[in-house]
């Protein structure tokens, strides 16, 4: 062997070293930014570093991640993807079509993801048949949550219907107390819109007017009764709505300043993270109408990124995201339950439990729904479309015949 091809050898040797054990790095976007959702970040975190990696944080606040996505853009437009994004949902597709994810199949098949996911889940993880994504959770949308020593000390029951929830609502508006905790910014508005879709119309009609966007649907008087209910919820909230973030909300129910809060179960996380017990300090039920199960799924997209550290800090974060000990822990923190179906659920409070079950039986019926407010239904435009009628609506006098006419029309044009 000649000294220049030793050296070359030793080279190649080198860099193949070099990459076999280069540094895993991450540099992940996310917009978990609230108390209950900074806890369970930094799980993932702290099981990211203990297998060597460094992890670059980028928190975007703003809840639904509107402002995420904004910033994401900004970089993949630059050329300086992040390793790893919090998307869900069509977004995960639309992103795919933009050839600028990465495929992260060699980890799921390694890990056996397709056994242990569920499989209507693991759909909006694939694109084209490739795993894209990485599932963290099962957030149940339809969700009300109430201050236990407010309904006490009012002779009320957790409402099992809306014309239930006017009632006590009126009744706690006579006694001086603010029914109804609520941040007034458009997805907050649209998540309280799509649980009144689903009790007032059912499984079947959600679909088709918040899935399928059936303009007879749309059209409906079933519609005109879910616009009337936002018109009787906005007499329930207090004057400074305006702009208030999620968890603020949440607060209020928490320190007795308002009854009730229609909010997914990231709000569980907020009482948690503040040492409230769940049936001691507040309680949980699912909407008025008790029928369905709005999902709503985090996961993390991967970017194609370059460099081997980059690439490995992927392969890293994906194996530990879907792990079953993040899964635990992460969950529970955060308020959801396990994307896995084998993780024991031991640990868990009486709410998760509940929505486990629910999500199992709603499974088996067809009753579990994509949340179109959180992005597992639609695509943005269609979704925006939407959203910007029901904030109009309910920021507005304007009539339920009109809101119907709007919504069918702004979908239409959106298509």
């Amino acid at each position: 062997m000649t000294k220049m091809t030793a050296f070359a050898a030793l080279s190649a040797f080198a860099l193949t070293a070099g990459s076999a054990f280069a540094e895993p790095k991450a540099e992940v976007l996310h917009w978990w930014t609230s108390g209950g959702e900074a806890k369970a970040v930094a799980v993932l975190q702290q099981e990211f570093a203990q297998r060597g990696g460094t992890w670059t944080d980028m928190p975007v606040a703003g809840g639904g991640g509107d402002a995420a996505m904004s910033a994401l853009r900004a970089r993949v437009l630059s050329g300086n993807a992040p390793t790893a994004v919090q998307l869900k949902g069509p977004a995960i597709q639309e992103w795919y079509e933009e050839g600028v994810l990465a495929d992260i199949s060699d980890v799921a098949e390694e890990q056996h993801w397709a056994d242990v996911l569920p499989a209507r889940i693991a759909d909006h993880m694939k694109c084209d048949g490739h795993w894209c994504a990485a599932p963290v959770n099962v957030h149940r949308v339809n969700w009300v949550w109430a201050n236990k020593a407010i309904l006490d000390a009012n002779g009320i029951e957790m409402p099992k219907t809306w014309d239930e929830f006017n009632a006590a609502a009126e009744k706690l508006k006579a006694a001086g107390i603010t029914p109804l905790a609520h941040g007034g910014q458009a997805w907050q508005d649209a998540t309280v819109f799509e649980t009144v879709v689903l009790g007032l119309g059912g499984p079947e009609f959600y679909h088709k007017a918040l899935v399928e966007l059936d303009q007879d649907a749309l059209k409906s008087d079933t519609m005109k009764a879910v616009f009337d209910e936002m018109r009787t919820l906005r007499g329930y909230v207090d004057d400074n709505f305006s702009g208030r973030d999620w968890n603020l909300a949440t607060a209020m129910v928490m320190n007795g300043e308002a009854a009730f809060q229609i909010m997914g179960d990231w709000a569980k996380g907020e009482f948690l993270a503040a040492g409230k017990t769940p049936g001691t300090d507040f309680v949980c039920a699912p909407t008025p109408g008790d029928a369905g199960f709005l999902y709503n799924v985090d996961s993390f997209a991967m970017f194609k990124v370059d460099g081997a550290g980059k690439q490995e800090g992927q392969k890293i974060l994906a194996e530990l995201i879907v792990g079953p000990s993040f899964q635990e822990t992460f969950n529970l923190n955060k308020g959801s339950i396990p994307v896995r179906t084998d993780v024991s659920l031991d640990k868990f409070d009486d709410c998760a439990k509940m929505s486990a079950a629910d999500m199992k039986a709603d499974g088996e019926n067809g009753s579990l729904m994509p949340s179109y407010a959180h992005g597992m239904a639609l695509r943005g435009a269609q979704a925006g479309a939407i959203t910007d009628v029901v904030t109009a609506h309910f920021n507005s006098d304007m009539s339920s015949e009109e809101a119907v006419q709007q919504l069918a029309t702004a979908v239409a044009n959106s298509m």
